[in-house]
């Protein structure tokens, strides 16, 4: 067993992490630049489910002869894209925007501070790593 394995899979994972809420950012920026065009419909981008079964899946336990048969959830955390889901206005109110500047804010709130939190764990595990290197040094 090679004693940086479980360093390299966190890495990984927040390196992927990263990339994704920069993904949210941007759809989230968007939203909110548009909040004001006539019949703009909100986007969302899902990935928080799909990263998990990634993470929790275990590889190698299913076996299918055609894509199709069964639906198969990430078993890599390298291989979670995300999705980009349209939110269209319900209300029938109005200029057909869904967009709510107030959520947004608040999303781009919540997403600044879990991106914040990897990239401070991503920062602490390569100082580990560097500890390492220098044999304690």
């Amino acid at each position: 067993m090679n004693p940086l394995d479980p360093f390299d899979s966190n890495i990984q994972l927040l390196q992927k992490v990263l990339d994704l809420r920069s993904t949210n950012q941007r759809v989230i920026a968007t939203n909110i630049a548009n909040a004001e065009t006539p019949g703009y419909s909100r986007k969302v981008f899902e990935f928080e489910e799909e990263l998990q079964q990634a993470i929790t899946a275990t590889p190698g336990t299913l076996a299918t002869t055609n894509s199709r048969h069964i639906s198969l959830a990430p078993t890599d955390v390298n291989s979670v894209t995300g999705s980009v889901r349209t939110i269209k206005d319900t209300t029938g109110l109005g200029d057909e925007n869904s967009v709510s500047v107030d959520t947004e804010m608040i999303d781009l709130s919540e997403n600044e501070l879990l991106y914040e939190t990897a990239a401070q764990l991503l920062k602490k595990k390569i100082a580990m790593l560097s500890y390492i290197v220098r044999e304690g040094k």
